[in-house]
C-alpha cells in the first residue's frame, strides 16, 4: 500500500537525515498531523482516492526539513514527487499531493476541502491539552537552529496572539470539536502571562521584565562571542595542519636532495616556502595560545569588586571554600553580578580581538609565502634549464 510505503520512507528519512536539533519538526509531528488528517478526512466523508492523496501529503508535508527549514514546503513537494515517481504513482495524483503540501505554507488560504483539512491537521495541537508542552519544543528548536531566544513572557504572548488573532480552523469538524480546546489554551496562556506580568503594573513586575531582558542579552552575546572564538580556533588549526604537512614534505623530500649540484637552483624557493610555513605556524599557535592569569585573589579584592569571579584564570589556585564564599557574596548583589558579567564579556571580546588580529596576520603570511614560493620556483626553473628532482 502506497501510504504504508510513504510512512516507512518518512520514518527512515527523519531518522537518518533530519537534524536532532529539530525538536518540534520531527517524526512525531508528522505522525500527529497525519492522524489528524485521517480523522478530518473520515469526518468529512472523503472518497478513498482523496483520502489516499491527503494522507500522502500529510506524510510528506515537512520532509523538506531533511535539507533545512527554509522554504521547506517546496522542498517537501519535490521529495514527494521523487518518491511517488519511483513508485509509479499517477502523475496527476502526484501533482495533487504536491498542491496539498504547498497549502501548508503559512500565508496560503485554502481553496478546497483537501487544503482546508491539511491546514487544520497541521495545527490540530492548538486544541490539545499538551499544547504548551509542544510549543516549548518549537521554542527550543528555534534556539538551536536559528539562535532565536524568547523570555517566558514573550513566548506566552507570541503563542496567545497566534491562537487568538493569527489562526482559525477551516473545516466544520475542527470548528465544532477543536475550537473549544483552542480557547482553553488561549485562556491558559493569558493566565500564564498575568502570572509572569501582573496587570497592576507594579514596579517589581517591571524590574523582573527588565532583568529577564538583561539576562537574555548576556546569554545571546556571550554565546555569540564563544562561537566566534571557536571559529577562530578552527581556522588556526586548519593553518597549523596544512603548514605542518608542507614542512614535513619539505624536510622529507626536498631538502635531502638540495646538496646535488643539479638542484642548487631550488634552494631559495624551498627555504622561502619553509620559512613562510614556520612563521605561519608560529602565529597560528600564538592566536590559540591561552593566557592564564595568577589564579588567586584576596577578600579585599572581592569586597572592592576588583576581580572577575566568572573567569577561571582568576580563581583556579584558590581553595574551594574561599571561592564559594566569594560567589555567595557576589550573588547577593545583583548590580555586582551584572558588573561581573560585563567584565567577563569585555575581556572575552579583548581576547577575541587578539585572536582575529593574529589570525589575519597568519593568513597574510601564509598567502604571501605561497605566492613568493610559487614565483621563486617558477623563476628558478626558468633561469636554470635543469631537470626536476
Amino acid at each position: 500500500m502506497i501510504t504504508q510505503k510513504a510512512e516507512n520512507f518518512i520514518f527512515e528519512l527523519f531518522k537518518d537525515k533530519v537534524s536532532d536539533d529539530y525538536l518540534y519538526h520531527n517524526f512525531q509531528h508528522i505522525f500527529r498531523v497525519t492522524r489528524a488528517a485521517n480523522t478530518l478526512g473520515k469526518a468529512h466523508g472523503l472518497s478513498d482516492e482523496d483520502m489516499e492523496v491527503l494522507i500522502l501529503a500529510a506524510w510528506f508535508h515537512d520532509s523538506g526539513y531533511s535539507d533545512s527549514g527554509e522554504n521547506h514546503e517546496v522542498k517537501s513537494a519535490k521529495i514527494a514527487e521523487e518518491f511517488l515517481g519511483k513508485e509509479n504513482y499517477p502523475n496527476e495524483k502526484i501533482k495533487e499531493v504536491q498542491r496539498i503540501i504547498l497549502a501548508t505554507q503559512p500565508q496560503h488560504e485554502p481553496v478546497d476541502l483537501l487544503e482546508k483539512i491539511i491546514k487544520d491537521a497541521d495545527t490540530s495541537h492548538f486544541s490539545e491539552g499538551n499544547y504548551q508542552s509542544i510549543a516549548e519544543l518549537l521554542k527550543a528548536e528555534w534556539e538551536l537552529t536559528e539562535n532565536t531566544f524568547y523570555t517566558d513572557e514573550e513566548w506566552a504572548l507570541l503563542n496567545r496572539n497566534l491562537l487568538s488573532k493569527g489562526h482559525r480552523y477551516y473545516t466544520d469538524y475542527a470548528k465544532e470539536n477543536w475550537a473549544k480546546g483552542k480557547e482553553e489554551n488561549i485562556a491558559a496562556l493569558q493566565k500564564k502571562i498575568q502570572k509572569i506580568n501582573p496587570s497592576d503594573g507594579t514596579k517589581k513586575g517591571k524590574e523582573d521584565r527588565f532583568s529577564r531582558a538583561i539576562d537574555t542579552m548576556f546569554r545571546v552575546t556571550l554565546n555569540n562571542h564563544t562561537r566566534l572564538s571557536e571559529i577562530a580556533d578552527s581556522k588556526a588549526n586548519i593553518l597549523l595542519s596544512v603548514n605542518a604537512i608542507i614542512i614535513s614534505i619539505i624536510l622529507g623530500t626536498l631538502i635531502p636532495k638540495l646538496d646535488a649540484p643539479r638542484n642548487f637552483h631550488l634552494i631559495v624557493p624551498t627555504f622561502v616556502l619553509l620559512i613562510s610555513s614556520v612563521i605561519t605556524i608560529i602565529f597560528a599557535i600564538m592566536s590559540t595560545r591561552p593566557k592564564v592569569t595568577e589564579g588567586s585573589f584576596t577578600r579585599e579584592q572581592i569586597e572592592k569588586r576588583q576581580v572577575n569571579l566568572l573567569f577561571f584564570g582568576n580563581f583556579h589556585k584558590m581553595p574551594i571554600t574561599e571561592y564559594e564564599w566569594a560567589m555567595d557574596d557576589l550573588m547577593k548583589d545583583r548590580e555586582a553580578l551584572y558588573n561581573a558579567l560585563t567584565r567577563d564579556l569585555y575581556f572575552l571580546g579583548v581576547v577575541l580581538n587578539r585572536k582575529y588580529y593574529l589570525l589575519r596576520i597568519t593568513y597574510g603570511i601564509f598567502t604571501i609565502g605561497i605566492i613568493l614560493s610559487v614565483i621563486s620556483f617558477v623563476w628558478a626553473f626558468l633561469k636554470f634549464d635543469i631537470g626536476v628532482i
